[in-house]
C-alpha cells in the first residue's frame, strides 16, 4: 500500500467504506443537505390534479401551491400519509383479503407500520424544520439489544448485540495485525505507517501486546463494575459467530440511511403528512379512489369515486403517486413503452407486528432502552419505543420482516400473526406471555391502495424502465418513492416530488 489509492483500493476489497476512507484522507466533501426548491416566475393558476395524499403527493402540492399552481388532490383513504401511517387506540385496518383489525393501544402508544425512523441528512429534516414539527433521537443501533439465532450452541442463542459486534471486529483486526507484524502484506507499507496501523488496530480492536483479541470491557461484563471492579465476560468465540449468522446482523449498519444517529417525529411517523395537509386546507378530496386516468387535448381527465358517486375531473397536468402495483390495475392512456415498463416492475413484501405490553419488561429486566434485536426467525427483527420511558406499558414492533418471512406473516390471519410473534417472541423475551395486552399488525402486500410496500428494482429494470418511467407520459408525471434512488424511505417519495415539480414548472413557463 504505497499510494493513497492503494489504501482505498484495500479498504474497498475489504469489505470496508472506501467512501469512508476518502473523507478521511480529505479526498472527498461530505455530502450535503438537498438544494433548496425555488421555482422562478409563477404557474399562474396553471392546475394540476395529483393522484394520492402520499408525502410525494403532498409535497408537489405544497411546492406548486407556492408558486401560484392550483392543486387537487385525489386520495383513497380518509387520511393523508399513505404508507407514512401512524396506527393508535381506535384505527381501523382492513386487508384485501377482508379481515378486520381495531388497535386497542392505550393512550400515547403507537405503532408505525410504515416508515418509522428519519436518518438526519434526508430532506425529510428539512420539512420537520420549515414546519416546526418535533423530533426526538430513534434508537437504531443499543448494544444491550439481542441477537439471537436459532443455530447457534445453545448457550450463544441470545447474546447482547456488543458481544457479537466488539467480537467480530477484534477478531478481524488481530488477523490484520497479524499479517502487518509478520509482513505479510504483498506491498509493504513504511515502517512509520505500520507502527500507526498496529497502534489504531491494538486499540480500536481490543487487541494484546501479541495482537490477540481480548475483551476489555467493551464486548461486556459478566458483573457490571459497582463498588468493586467488575467482571469482564470472556469473548465469544469467532467462528460460532460466523457460523450462527450474527456477522450478517451488523451488516444493515453499514448502509449510509441507517448509521447513527437517527430520528423520529415527536407522536408518530404521521406527523409529516399531517404537517403537509394543515396547509393544504381544501385542497385534499379524501375517500376518493380514482377509476381511469385519461389524456385530453389540452392535458388530463381523472374519473373517480367518492362516497359511491362516479365523478370526473379535468387538469393541465397530473402528478400520480399512486403505487405501482395499483396503478397497473387502473384504466389509463399510457403509451405502450410507459405500460411495459410498469409491468416489469417488482415491488417488496413487508410486514409489522406491533404487540401491546402491560409492564416494559425489556427496560425493567432486560435494560433495553430503545434500539432493535434481530434473529433468524420469521420475525426477523423486534423494535423497542424510542419515547415513553418508564412508562406503564408500551408497544414493541414485535416483528418487521420483508420478503418471504414477510409473505409468511401476510399469509395468516391476525390472531395468528400475532401468536407466532409471542411464540418466537419468548424466545428472546420470557416476559411476553405473562405481560401481554393485545396485537395489531400490517402486510403491506395485503393492504388496499399500496399492494407492496416499496419498490424493488432490479438491475435491468433499473437500467432500462426506470428512465422510461421518470419521463413525463405526455401530460402525466409519476412521483413517489419508487421515482428514486432512496427506495423505502420518506425522502425518496420527497425528492422525486421536487424534482417532478422543478421540471413540470419549467415546461409550464417555457409555454
Amino acid at each position: 500500500m504505497r499510494t493513497r489509492r492503494d489504501f482505498i483500493e484495500r479498504v474497498a476489497a475489504c469489505g470496508g467504506s472506501a467512501t469512508a476512507a476518502m473523507l478521511a484522507l480529505d479526498l472527498l466533501a461530505p455530502a450535503g443537505a438537498s438544494p433548496a426548491l425555488t421555482l422562478d416566475g409563477s404557474g399562474n393558476g396553471t392546475h394540476v390534479v395529483i393522484l394520492g395524499a402520499g408525502v410525494a403527493g403532498l409535497c408537489a402540492a405544497y411546492e406548486l401551491g407556492k408558486a401560484g399552481y392550483v392543486c387537487t388532490i385525489l386520495e383513497a383513504r380518509s387520511r393523508p400519509g399513505g404508507r407514512v401511517w401512524t396506527v393508535r387506540g381506535g384505527d381501523r385496518h382492513v386487508e384485501s383479503d377482508g379481515s378486520v383489525q381495531t388497535a386497542a393501544f392505550a393512550d400515547g402508544t403507537y405503532l408505525n407500520p410504515g416508515p418509522a425512523r428519519v436518518p438526519q441528512h434526508h430532506v425529510t429534516m428539512d420539512y420537520y424544520r420549515e414546519f416546526g414539527v418535533a423530533v426526538e433521537q430513534f434508537g437504531n443501533v443499543n448494544m444491550n439489544a439481542y441477537y439471537h439465532s436459532t443455530t447457534a450452541p445453545p448457550d450463544m442463542q441470545r447474546i447482547r448485540m456488543r458481544q457479537a459486534k466488539f467480537a467480530i471486529a477484534g477478531y478481524t483486526a488481530e488477523l490484520l495485525a497479524k499479517a502487518v507484524a509478520q509482513d505479510a502484506l504483498d506491498a509493504p507499507i513504511t515502517s512509520d505507517d505500520k507502527v500507526k496501523l498496529l497502534d489504531f488496530l491494538s486499540t480500536n480492536g481490543g487487541l494484546d501486546a501479541k495482537y490477540d483479541y481480548f475483551n476489555d470491557g467493551s464486548g461486556g461484563y459478566a458483573k457490571l463494575p459497582g463498588v468493586g471492579p467488575g467482571v469482564v465476560a470472556d469473548p465469544l468465540d469467532l467462528m460460532p459467530l460466523i457460523r450462527s449468522g450474527f456477522g450478517a446482523f451488523i451488516a444493515p449498519e453499514r448502509e449510509i440511511d441507517q448509521q447513527l444517529t437517527m430520528f423520529q417525529p415527536v407522536g408518530g411517523i404521521d406527523a409529516l403528512p399531517r404537517a403537509f395537509a394543515a396547509r393544504l386546507p381544501g385542497r385534499v378530496r379524501y375517500e376518493t379512489a380514482v377509476t381511469e386516468i385519461r389524456k385530453t387535448a389540452t392535458g388530463v381527465r381523472i374519473a373517480y369515486t367518492t362516497h359511491g358517486n362516479a365523478t370526473a375531473i379535468e387538469a393541465g397536468y397530473c402528478i400520480c403517486t399512486i403505487p405501482l402495483p395499483v396503478l397497473r390495475t387502473i384504466p389509463a392512456d399510457f403509451s405502450p413503452a410507459f405500460v411495459a415498463s410498469m409491468n416489469r416492475v417488482a415491488y417488496m413484501d413487508s410486514a409489522k407486528i406491533g404487540l401491546a405490553f402491560k409492564r416494559r419488561f425489556w427496560e425493567e429486566d432486560d435494560r433495553i432502552m430503545s434500539g432493535i434485536s434481530r434473529t433468524d426467525q420469521t420475525i426477523t427483527q423486534i423494535w423497542y419505543p424510542s419515547y415513553g420511558y418508564f412508562g406503564r406499558g408500551g408497544v414493541l414492533t414485535a416483528a418487521y420482516a420483508t420478503g418471504q418471512a414477510a409473505r409468511t406473516i401476510g399469509n395468516l390471519a391476525p390472531p395468528e400473526r400475532a401468536a407466532l410473534a409471542l411464540r418466537q417472541g419468548a424466545a428472546i423475551h420470557p416476559q411476553y406471555p405473562a405481560e401481554y395486552a393485545s396485537a395489531f399488525s400490517v402486510a403491506w402486500q395485503k393492504t388496499p391502495y399500496n399492494m407492496g410496500a416499496w419498490v424493488a428494482w432490479s438491475t435491468d429494470t433499473r437500467k432500462n424502465d426506470y428512465p422510461v418511467l421518470s419521463r413525463a407520459d405526455g401530460p402525466i408525471y409519476l412521483a413517489g418513492e419508487h421515482m428514486s434512488y432512496i427506495n423505502a424511505w420518506q425522502a425518496g417519495a420527497l425528492e422525486s416530488a421536487r424534482d417532478v415539480v422543478r421540471r413540470l414548472h419549467a415546461r409550464v413557463r417555457a409555454a
